[in-house]
Protein backbone atom coordinates (compact mmCIF):
# COMPACT_ATOMS: atom_id res chain seq x y z
CA UNK A 1 0.00 0.00 0.00
CA UNK A 2 1.75 3.34 -1.04
CA UNK A 3 1.40 5.72 2.06
CA UNK A 4 1.48 9.50 1.56
CA UNK A 5 1.29 11.51 4.25
CA UNK A 6 0.46 14.71 1.75
CA UNK A 7 -2.33 13.00 1.08
CA UNK A 8 -5.01 13.70 4.66
CA UNK A 9 -7.64 10.64 5.17
CA UNK A 10 -9.59 9.95 8.31
CA UNK A 11 -9.48 6.92 10.15
CA UNK A 12 -11.03 4.94 12.97
CA UNK A 13 -10.19 3.47 16.15
CA UNK A 14 -11.94 0.25 17.67
CA UNK A 15 -10.85 -2.87 19.68
CA UNK A 16 -11.38 -5.60 17.87
CA UNK A 17 -12.69 -7.65 21.16
CA UNK A 18 -15.69 -5.04 21.56
CA UNK A 19 -16.76 -5.97 17.73
CA UNK A 20 -19.55 -8.10 16.73
CA UNK A 21 -19.74 -10.13 13.50
CA UNK A 22 -20.95 -12.47 11.64
CA UNK A 23 -19.93 -15.31 13.48
CA UNK A 24 -18.19 -14.45 16.48
CA UNK A 25 -17.83 -16.27 19.75
CA UNK A 26 -18.38 -13.72 22.10
CA UNK A 27 -15.09 -11.42 21.08
CA UNK A 28 -14.07 -9.68 18.09
CA UNK A 29 -12.08 -11.95 15.58
CA UNK A 30 -10.72 -11.48 12.15
CA UNK A 31 -14.03 -11.62 10.52
CA UNK A 32 -15.26 -8.64 11.64
CA UNK A 33 -12.25 -7.36 11.51
CA UNK A 34 -12.84 -7.59 7.71
CA UNK A 35 -16.48 -6.73 7.79
CA UNK A 36 -15.29 -3.27 9.63
CA UNK A 37 -12.27 -2.77 7.05
CA UNK A 38 -15.19 -3.32 4.17
CA UNK A 39 -17.24 -0.92 5.95
CA UNK A 40 -14.79 1.81 6.09
CA UNK A 41 -13.97 1.82 2.69
CA UNK A 42 -17.84 2.53 1.92
CA UNK A 43 -17.82 5.59 4.34
CA UNK A 44 -15.15 7.57 3.76
CA UNK A 45 -12.05 6.28 5.86
CA UNK A 46 -8.80 5.07 4.63
CA UNK A 47 -7.90 4.02 8.13
CA UNK A 48 -8.54 1.22 10.73
CA UNK A 49 -6.32 1.42 13.59
CA UNK A 50 -7.51 -1.81 16.22
CA UNK A 51 -4.89 -2.13 20.03
CA UNK A 52 -2.52 -5.21 20.03
CA UNK A 53 -3.72 -8.41 18.78
CA UNK A 54 -1.14 -10.24 20.78
CA UNK A 55 -1.26 -13.32 23.13
CA UNK A 56 -2.69 -12.30 26.44
CA UNK A 57 -2.57 -13.56 30.24
CA UNK A 58 -5.21 -13.98 32.53
CA UNK A 59 -5.60 -10.55 32.98
CA UNK A 60 -6.41 -9.64 28.95
CA UNK A 61 -5.41 -6.38 28.61
CA UNK A 62 -4.04 -6.14 25.21
CA UNK A 63 -0.64 -4.29 26.52
CA UNK A 64 -0.28 -7.12 28.98
CA UNK A 65 1.39 -9.78 26.36
CA UNK A 66 2.44 -13.24 26.70
CA UNK A 67 4.65 -13.09 23.57
CA UNK A 68 5.82 -10.54 21.61
CA UNK A 69 5.20 -12.49 18.43
CA UNK A 70 2.68 -14.74 18.77
CA UNK A 71 -1.76 -13.60 18.10
CA UNK A 72 -3.87 -14.01 20.43
CA UNK A 73 -6.08 -17.34 19.78
CA UNK A 74 -9.24 -15.20 20.38
CA UNK A 75 -8.77 -12.95 17.40
CA UNK A 76 -8.97 -16.17 15.36
CA UNK A 77 -12.11 -16.82 13.57
CA UNK A 78 -13.43 -20.27 13.94
CA UNK A 79 -15.84 -20.83 11.80
CA UNK A 80 -15.74 -23.58 9.09
CA UNK A 81 -16.12 -20.48 6.42
CA UNK A 82 -12.51 -19.67 7.64
CA UNK A 83 -10.69 -22.56 9.20
CA UNK A 84 -10.04 -25.04 6.49
CA UNK A 85 -9.80 -28.37 8.69
CA UNK A 86 -13.05 -28.11 10.82
CA UNK A 87 -16.22 -29.01 9.43
CA UNK A 88 -19.93 -27.40 9.64
CA UNK A 89 -20.76 -31.04 11.29
CA UNK A 90 -18.06 -30.70 13.76
CA UNK A 91 -18.46 -26.99 14.11
CA UNK A 92 -22.18 -27.67 15.33
CA UNK A 93 -21.47 -30.70 17.36
CA UNK A 94 -19.17 -28.75 19.71
CA UNK A 95 -20.91 -25.43 19.59
CA UNK A 96 -24.37 -26.53 20.41
CA UNK A 97 -22.98 -27.84 23.64
CA UNK A 98 -22.56 -24.35 24.57
CA UNK A 99 -24.66 -20.96 25.57
CA UNK A 100 -23.81 -19.15 22.37
CA UNK A 101 -26.98 -16.30 22.91
CA UNK A 102 -25.47 -15.62 26.28
CA UNK A 103 -21.93 -15.88 25.03
CA UNK A 104 -22.14 -13.36 22.49
CA UNK A 105 -24.80 -11.12 24.24
CA UNK A 106 -22.83 -9.41 27.08
CA UNK A 107 -19.40 -7.87 27.49
CA UNK A 108 -16.83 -10.43 26.84
CA UNK A 109 -16.17 -13.75 28.53
CA UNK A 110 -12.56 -14.40 27.81
CA UNK A 111 -12.62 -17.24 29.77
CA UNK A 112 -15.63 -19.02 28.06
CA UNK A 113 -14.83 -17.54 24.64
CA UNK A 114 -10.98 -18.82 24.58
CA UNK A 115 -12.65 -22.13 25.92
CA UNK A 116 -14.24 -23.02 23.12
CA UNK A 117 -12.25 -21.72 20.32
CA UNK A 118 -9.69 -23.90 22.05
CA UNK A 119 -12.06 -27.08 21.74
CA UNK A 120 -12.65 -25.91 18.19
CA UNK A 121 -8.99 -25.47 17.40
CA UNK A 122 -7.94 -29.02 18.71
CA UNK A 123 -10.37 -30.13 16.18
CA UNK A 124 -9.08 -28.88 13.17
CA UNK A 125 -5.95 -29.88 14.31
CA UNK A 126 -6.91 -33.37 15.10
CA UNK A 127 -8.37 -33.51 11.23
CA UNK A 128 -4.97 -31.96 10.07
CA UNK A 129 -3.17 -34.64 11.55
CA UNK A 130 -4.68 -37.57 10.17
CA UNK A 131 -4.73 -35.85 6.50
CA UNK A 132 -8.10 -35.34 5.63
CA UNK A 133 -8.62 -32.88 2.70
CA UNK A 134 -4.76 -31.27 3.08
CA UNK A 135 -3.92 -31.08 -0.12
CA UNK A 136 -0.82 -28.83 0.10
CA UNK A 137 -1.27 -27.31 3.06
CA UNK A 138 0.80 -29.91 5.13
CA UNK A 139 4.18 -28.33 2.98
CA UNK A 140 2.32 -24.39 3.91
CA UNK A 141 2.86 -25.48 7.76
CA UNK A 142 6.30 -27.18 7.53
CA UNK A 143 6.96 -24.07 5.52
CA UNK A 144 5.58 -21.59 8.41
CA UNK A 145 7.67 -23.29 11.01
CA UNK A 146 10.72 -22.88 9.12
CA UNK A 147 9.95 -19.46 8.41
CA UNK A 148 9.40 -18.83 11.89
CA UNK A 149 11.91 -20.94 13.81
CA UNK A 150 13.97 -17.86 15.21
CA UNK A 151 10.86 -17.39 17.63
CA UNK A 152 8.48 -20.83 17.42
CA UNK A 153 10.38 -23.44 18.76
CA UNK A 154 10.76 -21.38 22.11
CA UNK A 155 7.11 -19.98 22.35
CA UNK A 156 5.81 -23.78 21.82
CA UNK A 157 8.04 -24.46 24.31
CA UNK A 158 7.27 -22.43 26.52
CA UNK A 159 3.10 -22.72 25.88
CA UNK A 160 3.88 -26.61 26.85
CA UNK A 161 5.46 -25.40 29.98
CA UNK A 162 2.65 -23.02 30.91
CA UNK A 163 -0.10 -26.12 30.78
CA UNK A 164 1.82 -27.89 32.84
CA UNK A 165 2.49 -25.37 35.25
CA UNK A 166 -1.55 -25.04 35.74
CA UNK A 167 -1.46 -21.57 33.68
CA UNK A 168 0.82 -19.70 36.49
CA UNK A 169 2.05 -17.03 34.80
CA UNK A 170 5.10 -16.64 36.76
CA UNK A 171 8.30 -17.82 36.13
CA UNK A 172 9.81 -18.12 39.47
CA UNK A 173 7.22 -20.43 40.75
CA UNK A 174 7.84 -23.28 37.74
CA UNK A 175 10.59 -26.00 38.52
CA UNK A 176 13.58 -24.71 38.58
CA UNK A 177 15.12 -26.66 35.08
CA UNK A 178 12.06 -25.70 33.38
CA UNK A 179 12.58 -21.75 34.00
CA UNK A 180 13.99 -20.28 30.66
CA UNK A 181 14.65 -21.61 27.50
CA UNK A 182 18.08 -23.10 27.74
CA UNK A 183 17.25 -25.30 30.51
CA UNK A 184 13.99 -26.15 29.84
CA UNK A 185 15.27 -27.81 26.26
CA UNK A 186 17.55 -29.74 28.15
CA UNK A 187 14.90 -30.90 30.25
CA UNK A 188 12.97 -32.27 27.00
CA UNK A 189 15.94 -33.75 25.82
CA UNK A 190 16.32 -35.93 29.07
CA UNK A 191 12.65 -36.99 29.41
CA UNK A 192 11.83 -40.42 28.45
CA UNK A 193 10.85 -40.69 24.38
CA UNK A 194 7.23 -41.43 24.76
CA UNK A 195 6.78 -38.35 26.84
CA UNK A 196 8.91 -36.24 24.78
CA UNK A 197 7.19 -37.41 21.83
CA UNK A 198 3.61 -36.18 23.07
CA UNK A 199 4.96 -33.39 24.26
CA UNK A 200 6.08 -32.52 20.70
CA UNK A 201 3.32 -33.47 19.34
CA UNK A 202 1.64 -31.07 21.53
CA UNK A 203 4.28 -28.51 20.70
CA UNK A 204 2.92 -28.96 17.10
CA UNK A 205 -0.58 -27.57 18.05
CA UNK A 206 0.18 -24.57 19.36
CA UNK A 207 2.86 -24.00 15.88
CA UNK A 208 -0.57 -24.80 14.14
CA UNK A 209 -2.96 -22.28 16.10
CA UNK A 210 0.04 -19.69 15.17
CA UNK A 211 -0.15 -20.71 12.13
CA UNK A 212 -4.32 -20.56 11.48
CA UNK A 213 -3.45 -16.74 13.08
CA UNK A 214 -0.96 -15.47 10.75
CA UNK A 215 -2.65 -16.69 7.36
CA UNK A 216 -5.92 -15.20 8.60
CA UNK A 217 -4.45 -11.97 9.62
CA UNK A 218 -2.39 -12.03 6.41
CA UNK A 219 -5.42 -12.51 4.43
CA UNK A 220 -6.89 -9.15 6.37
CA UNK A 221 -3.88 -7.23 5.49
CA UNK A 222 -4.92 -8.10 1.81
CA UNK A 223 -8.21 -7.38 1.89
CA UNK A 224 -7.05 -3.55 3.25
CA UNK A 225 -4.66 -2.98 1.13
CA UNK A 226 -7.50 -4.29 -1.97
CA UNK A 227 -10.02 -1.64 -0.45
CA UNK A 228 -7.45 1.36 0.03
CA UNK A 229 -7.99 0.95 3.44
CA UNK A 230 -4.62 1.09 6.41
CA UNK A 231 -4.74 -1.29 8.87
CA UNK A 232 -2.61 -0.04 11.45
CA UNK A 233 -1.14 -2.06 14.38
CA UNK A 234 -0.30 -1.41 17.70
CA UNK A 235 3.37 -2.35 20.09
CA UNK A 236 2.98 -2.74 23.38
CA UNK A 237 5.95 -1.12 25.25
CA UNK A 238 5.98 -4.47 27.35
CA UNK A 239 5.98 -7.68 27.97
CA UNK A 240 5.03 -9.75 30.62
CA UNK A 241 7.11 -10.67 33.16
CA UNK A 242 6.26 -14.17 33.39
CA UNK A 243 6.06 -14.49 29.68
CA UNK A 244 7.47 -16.13 26.18
CA UNK A 245 10.36 -13.87 25.89
CA UNK A 246 11.63 -13.70 29.10
CA UNK A 247 11.19 -17.09 29.24
CA UNK A 248 13.00 -17.20 25.76
CA UNK A 249 16.13 -15.04 26.37
CA UNK A 250 16.02 -14.00 29.95
CA UNK A 251 19.67 -12.02 30.00
CA UNK A 252 17.57 -9.00 27.31
CA UNK A 253 15.08 -8.27 30.46
CA UNK A 254 15.64 -6.89 33.87
CA UNK A 255 12.99 -7.58 36.50
CA UNK A 256 14.35 -5.72 39.15
CA UNK A 257 12.01 -2.95 38.52
CA UNK A 258 8.44 -2.74 37.04
CA UNK A 259 8.12 0.05 34.13
CA UNK A 260 4.85 2.12 34.00
CA UNK A 261 3.70 5.70 33.69
CA UNK A 262 4.06 9.09 36.58
CA UNK A 263 0.91 10.38 38.02
CA UNK A 264 -1.14 12.46 35.23
CA UNK A 265 -3.60 14.83 35.97
CA UNK A 266 -6.26 13.16 33.99
CA UNK A 267 -5.89 9.58 35.49
CA UNK A 268 -7.15 9.13 38.57
CA UNK A 269 -8.53 6.15 38.44
CA UNK A 270 -7.71 4.94 42.38
CA UNK A 271 -5.20 6.55 44.76
CA UNK A 272 -2.29 4.58 44.03
CA UNK A 273 -2.78 5.88 40.31
CA UNK A 274 -2.90 9.53 41.77
CA UNK A 275 -0.34 9.37 43.96
CA UNK A 276 2.58 7.18 42.21
CA UNK A 277 1.65 6.28 38.67
CA UNK A 278 1.00 3.37 36.84
CA UNK A 279 2.48 0.52 37.83
CA UNK A 280 2.27 -1.98 34.27
CA UNK A 281 4.07 -4.80 36.10
CA UNK A 282 6.24 -5.48 32.71
CA UNK A 283 10.33 -5.93 33.68
CA UNK A 284 12.40 -3.07 31.79
CA UNK A 285 14.33 -4.05 28.98
CA UNK A 286 18.60 -4.70 29.21
CA UNK A 287 19.19 -2.45 26.12
CA UNK A 288 22.69 -2.88 26.22
CA UNK A 289 22.52 -6.33 25.71
CA UNK A 290 20.11 -6.12 23.26
CA UNK A 291 22.97 -3.60 21.46
CA UNK A 292 24.99 -6.25 21.20
CA UNK A 293 23.25 -8.78 18.74
CA UNK A 294 21.71 -5.42 17.03
CA UNK A 295 18.44 -5.55 18.76
CA UNK A 296 17.45 -8.94 16.77
CA UNK A 297 14.12 -9.32 18.84
CA UNK A 298 13.17 -5.79 18.25
CA UNK A 299 13.63 -6.26 14.53
CA UNK A 300 11.99 -9.66 14.18
CA UNK A 301 8.90 -8.76 16.01
CA UNK A 302 8.34 -5.71 13.66
CA UNK A 303 9.25 -7.89 10.67
CA UNK A 304 6.65 -10.02 11.48
CA UNK A 305 4.51 -7.06 12.45
CA UNK A 306 5.03 -5.54 9.35
CA UNK A 307 3.47 -8.95 7.68
CA UNK A 308 0.28 -8.03 8.62
CA UNK A 309 0.20 -4.56 9.17
CA UNK A 310 0.36 -1.47 7.26
CA UNK A 311 1.31 1.08 9.79
CA UNK A 312 2.54 -0.04 13.60
CA UNK A 313 1.37 2.48 16.12
CA UNK A 314 4.44 2.01 19.30
CA UNK A 315 2.94 2.41 22.57
CA UNK A 316 4.11 4.90 25.08
CA UNK A 317 7.18 6.23 22.65
CA UNK A 318 8.58 8.23 25.71
CA UNK A 319 9.66 5.22 27.15
CA UNK A 320 12.29 4.41 24.74
CA UNK A 321 13.47 7.92 25.97
CA UNK A 322 13.59 7.65 29.05
CA UNK A 323 11.08 5.07 31.29
CA UNK A 324 9.54 5.60 34.51
CA UNK A 325 9.65 2.66 36.87
CA UNK A 326 9.21 0.55 40.27
CA UNK A 327 11.10 -0.80 42.51
CA UNK A 328 8.06 -3.39 43.97
CA UNK A 329 5.38 -5.03 41.68
CA UNK A 330 2.01 -4.51 41.03
CA UNK A 331 0.59 -7.20 43.62
CA UNK A 332 2.60 -4.57 46.29
CA UNK A 333 1.07 -1.21 44.91
CA UNK A 334 -2.05 -1.36 48.06
CA UNK A 335 1.08 -1.98 50.74
CA UNK A 336 2.24 1.56 49.04
CA UNK A 337 -0.60 3.79 48.64
CA UNK A 338 -0.90 6.71 51.06
CA UNK A 339 3.14 6.08 51.89
CA UNK A 340 5.10 9.40 52.36
CA UNK A 341 8.42 9.06 50.25
CA UNK A 342 10.62 8.43 53.59
CA UNK A 343 8.11 5.40 54.27
CA UNK A 344 8.34 3.91 50.88
CA UNK A 345 12.16 3.79 51.09
CA UNK A 346 12.26 2.31 54.34
CA UNK A 347 10.11 -0.82 52.40
CA UNK A 348 12.33 -1.15 49.60
CA UNK A 349 16.10 -0.28 50.63
CA UNK A 350 15.68 2.90 49.59
CA UNK A 351 14.48 3.07 45.75
CA UNK A 352 11.57 5.34 44.78
CA UNK A 353 9.35 5.21 41.94
CA UNK A 354 11.41 7.49 38.99
CA UNK A 355 12.76 7.30 35.38
CA UNK A 356 15.39 5.28 35.03
CA UNK A 357 18.20 4.52 33.40
CA UNK A 358 18.44 8.61 33.50
CA UNK A 359 16.21 11.44 34.64
CA UNK A 360 16.31 14.65 33.29
CA UNK A 361 18.04 16.57 36.20
CA UNK A 362 21.47 17.61 34.44
CA UNK A 363 21.71 18.69 31.05
CA UNK A 364 23.96 15.46 30.46
CA UNK A 365 21.21 13.38 31.73
CA UNK A 366 19.00 15.23 29.32
CA UNK A 367 21.28 14.67 26.27
CA UNK A 368 21.70 10.93 26.89
CA UNK A 369 17.90 10.35 26.83
CA UNK A 370 16.98 12.19 23.93
CA UNK A 371 20.07 10.15 21.79
CA UNK A 372 19.04 7.53 23.35
CA UNK A 373 15.55 7.85 22.35
CA UNK A 374 16.18 8.62 18.74
CA UNK A 375 18.53 5.71 18.46
CA UNK A 376 16.24 3.31 19.47
CA UNK A 377 13.18 4.83 17.23
CA UNK A 378 15.47 5.20 14.60
CA UNK A 379 15.49 1.43 14.36
CA UNK A 380 11.92 0.77 14.91
CA UNK A 381 11.12 2.85 12.05
CA UNK A 382 14.01 1.52 9.51
CA UNK A 383 12.42 -2.44 10.01
CA UNK A 384 9.10 -0.75 9.40
CA UNK A 385 9.75 1.72 6.22
CA UNK A 386 9.04 5.41 5.65
CA UNK A 387 6.01 7.25 7.50
CA UNK A 388 4.72 3.59 8.74
CA UNK A 389 5.94 3.79 12.33
CA UNK A 390 3.60 6.22 14.57
CA UNK A 391 4.85 7.34 18.13
CA UNK A 392 2.37 7.62 20.78
CA UNK A 393 3.78 10.23 22.49
CA UNK A 394 0.83 11.37 25.45
CA UNK A 395 1.72 11.52 28.98
CA UNK A 396 4.64 13.90 30.66
CA UNK A 397 6.65 14.31 27.67
CA UNK A 398 10.34 15.75 27.67
CA UNK A 399 10.73 18.81 26.02
CA UNK A 400 13.41 16.80 23.41
CA UNK A 401 11.32 13.93 22.34
CA UNK A 402 8.52 15.84 20.22
CA UNK A 403 11.75 17.67 18.03
CA UNK A 404 13.50 14.18 17.37
CA UNK A 405 10.24 12.84 16.27
CA UNK A 406 10.22 16.05 13.96
CA UNK A 407 13.88 15.31 12.48
CA UNK A 408 13.02 11.63 12.60
CA UNK A 409 9.32 12.16 10.40
CA UNK A 410 7.45 10.27 12.48
CA UNK A 411 4.04 11.45 13.28
CA UNK A 412 2.79 11.76 17.22
CA UNK A 413 -1.00 12.15 18.79
CA UNK A 414 -2.50 15.76 18.94
CA UNK A 415 -5.69 15.53 21.77
CA UNK A 416 -6.84 18.89 20.93
CA UNK A 417 -7.65 19.77 24.78
CA UNK A 418 -3.77 19.13 25.39
CA UNK A 419 -2.12 21.19 23.35
CA UNK A 420 -1.57 24.70 24.38
CA UNK A 421 0.07 27.92 23.13
CA UNK A 422 2.64 29.51 24.87
CA UNK A 423 -0.05 31.51 26.08
CA UNK A 424 -2.00 29.06 27.76
CA UNK A 425 -4.95 28.94 24.64
CA UNK A 426 -5.74 25.73 22.53
CA UNK A 427 -3.62 25.62 19.54
CA UNK A 428 -6.06 25.85 16.14
CA UNK A 429 -5.81 22.67 14.22
CA UNK A 430 -5.12 23.80 10.63
CA UNK A 431 -1.29 24.72 12.48
CA UNK A 432 -1.37 21.46 13.57
CA UNK A 433 2.29 19.47 11.96
CA UNK A 434 0.75 17.47 9.22
CA UNK A 435 3.10 14.75 10.63
CA UNK A 436 0.66 13.92 13.31
CA UNK A 437 -2.46 11.92 14.03
CA UNK A 438 -5.33 14.28 15.93
CA UNK A 439 -8.25 12.58 18.08
CA UNK A 440 -10.16 13.69 21.22
CA UNK A 441 -9.78 10.39 23.10
CA UNK A 442 -7.71 7.18 22.72
CA UNK A 443 -8.93 3.59 24.68
CA UNK A 444 -7.12 4.91 28.07
CA UNK A 445 -9.51 7.84 28.07
CA UNK A 446 -13.42 8.73 28.45
CA UNK A 447 -15.13 9.28 25.63
CA UNK A 448 -15.78 12.83 24.24
CA UNK A 449 -19.50 12.51 24.98
CA UNK A 450 -18.45 11.57 28.72
CA UNK A 451 -15.80 14.34 29.15
CA UNK A 452 -18.72 17.14 27.17
CA UNK A 453 -21.35 16.49 29.64
CA UNK A 454 -19.04 16.08 32.81
CA UNK A 455 -17.65 19.99 31.93
CA UNK A 456 -21.41 20.94 31.28
CA UNK A 457 -22.14 19.29 34.83
CA UNK A 458 -19.18 21.37 36.19
CA UNK A 459 -20.63 24.65 34.35
CA UNK A 460 -24.21 23.77 36.19
CA UNK A 461 -22.58 23.15 39.91
CA UNK A 462 -20.91 26.67 39.24
CA UNK A 463 -18.55 27.22 42.23
CA UNK A 464 -15.32 27.34 41.43
CA UNK A 465 -14.91 24.76 38.46
CA UNK A 466 -17.31 26.61 36.58
CA UNK A 467 -15.27 29.30 34.74
CA UNK A 468 -12.49 26.47 33.63
CA UNK A 469 -15.35 23.96 32.46
CA UNK A 470 -16.77 27.29 30.42
CA UNK A 471 -13.83 27.91 29.06
CA UNK A 472 -13.01 24.32 27.67
CA UNK A 473 -16.36 23.87 25.98
CA UNK A 474 -15.54 27.33 24.63
CA UNK A 475 -12.34 26.48 23.23
CA UNK A 476 -13.31 23.37 21.72
CA UNK A 477 -16.29 25.20 20.23
CA UNK A 478 -13.76 27.12 18.71
CA UNK A 479 -11.52 24.76 17.58
CA UNK A 480 -14.39 22.88 15.67
CA UNK A 481 -14.78 26.23 14.26
CA UNK A 482 -18.40 26.80 15.43
CA UNK A 483 -18.13 29.26 18.24
CA UNK A 484 -21.87 30.20 17.48
CA UNK A 485 -22.74 27.67 18.55
CA UNK A 486 -24.28 27.32 23.05
CA UNK A 487 -21.88 25.25 24.72
CA UNK A 488 -24.55 23.99 27.01
CA UNK A 489 -26.16 22.27 23.85
CA UNK A 490 -26.88 18.41 24.66
CA UNK A 491 -23.94 16.93 23.12
CA UNK A 492 -26.35 14.49 20.58
CA UNK A 493 -26.77 16.29 17.13
CA UNK A 494 -25.09 19.48 16.24
CA UNK A 495 -21.95 19.55 19.14
CA UNK A 496 -21.22 15.78 18.29
CA UNK A 497 -21.07 16.93 14.90
CA UNK A 498 -18.88 19.39 15.09
CA UNK A 499 -16.46 17.97 17.50
CA UNK A 500 -16.16 15.54 14.82
CA UNK A 501 -15.89 17.64 11.66
CA UNK A 502 -12.89 20.27 13.96
CA UNK A 503 -11.09 16.42 13.86
CA UNK A 504 -11.17 16.39 10.03
CA UNK A 505 -10.33 20.10 9.70
CA UNK A 506 -7.21 20.05 11.12
CA UNK A 507 -3.90 19.85 9.45
CA UNK A 508 -2.94 16.29 10.58
CA UNK A 509 -2.16 13.64 8.18
CA UNK A 510 -4.79 11.20 9.89
CA UNK A 511 -8.16 12.45 11.89
CA UNK A 512 -8.99 9.16 13.76
CA UNK A 513 -11.84 9.35 15.90
CA UNK A 514 -12.46 6.62 18.82
CA UNK A 515 -15.70 4.42 17.07
CA UNK A 516 -17.12 5.50 20.62
CA UNK A 517 -16.82 9.12 19.56
CA UNK A 518 -17.81 8.32 16.33
CA UNK A 519 -20.92 7.01 17.29
CA UNK A 520 -21.59 9.57 20.25
CA UNK A 521 -21.81 7.02 22.93
CA UNK A 522 -20.41 6.32 26.52
CA UNK A 523 -18.88 3.20 26.41
CA UNK A 524 -15.58 3.09 27.96
CA UNK A 525 -13.07 0.36 27.24
CA UNK A 526 -10.58 0.67 29.80
CA UNK A 527 -9.50 2.77 33.00
CA UNK A 528 -5.70 3.11 33.57
CA UNK A 529 -4.67 1.49 37.41
CA UNK A 530 -7.68 0.07 37.43
CA UNK A 531 -8.06 -3.34 38.25
CA UNK A 532 -11.05 -6.20 38.00
CA UNK A 533 -13.39 -7.30 34.88
CA UNK A 534 -15.03 -4.56 33.53
CA UNK A 535 -11.78 -3.45 31.62
CA UNK A 536 -10.80 -4.76 28.27
CA UNK A 537 -14.74 -6.44 28.32
CA UNK A 538 -16.89 -3.81 26.58
CA UNK A 539 -18.70 -4.97 23.22
CA UNK A 540 -20.02 -2.60 21.07
CA UNK A 541 -24.05 -2.56 21.12
CA UNK A 542 -24.72 -3.10 17.61
CA UNK A 543 -22.89 -6.06 14.79
CA UNK A 544 -20.71 -4.48 12.25
CA UNK A 545 -24.03 -5.15 9.83
CA UNK A 546 -26.66 -2.72 11.28
CA UNK A 547 -24.02 0.25 11.86
CA UNK A 548 -24.91 1.50 8.15
CA UNK A 549 -28.98 1.20 9.05
CA UNK A 550 -28.58 2.39 12.81
CA UNK A 551 -25.99 5.42 12.10
CA UNK A 552 -27.24 6.28 8.49
CA UNK A 553 -27.81 10.33 9.62
CA UNK A 554 -24.58 10.61 11.11
CA UNK A 555 -22.61 8.65 8.42
CA UNK A 556 -24.09 10.58 5.78
CA UNK A 557 -23.09 13.83 7.56
CA UNK A 558 -19.77 12.35 8.36
CA UNK A 559 -19.10 11.34 4.94
CA UNK A 560 -19.71 14.73 3.21
CA UNK A 561 -17.15 16.23 6.13
CA UNK A 562 -14.41 14.23 5.07
CA UNK A 563 -14.96 15.06 1.37
CA UNK A 564 -15.05 18.82 3.01
CA UNK A 565 -12.02 18.65 4.58
CA UNK A 566 -10.36 16.96 1.55
CA UNK A 567 -9.72 13.73 3.45
CA UNK A 568 -12.15 11.69 0.76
Amino acid sequence: MTIDPEKKIAGLLVPLFALRGRHDLGVGDTEALSEVIEWAAGNNFRAVQILPVNETGGDHSPYNVLSAFALDPSTITTHPSWLPELTPAEYRRITEKRDLTSLRSGPVDYTEAKSLKRELLESAWSRFQKGDGRGGRAKLFARFLEDHSAWLPDYTLYRILLERNDNMEDLSRWPLDQRNAASAHDWLAGLPSKERAEIEERRLFFAYVQWIALSQWSSVADLAGSLGVALIGDVPVGVAAGGADVFAAPGEFDPARSCGAPPEKVFKSDPFTEQWGQNWGFPLYRWEVMARNNFSWWRRRLRLLRSVFHLVRVDHALGFFRIYSFPWPPHRNAEFTGLSNEEAMARTGGALPGFVDRDDSTPDNRSHNEIHGEVLLGILDAELGPHRLIAEDLGEVAPYVRPVMARMGLPGFKIPMWERLPDGSMQPGETYERISVVTYATHDHAPIRTQWEEWQAGVRRGGGEEEGCRRILGELLRFAGHPEIDPMTPFEGKIHEALLEGLLKSNSWIAIPMITDLFGTDQRFNVPGAIGSANWTARIETPVSEWNARHAALLADWSEAVARSGRA
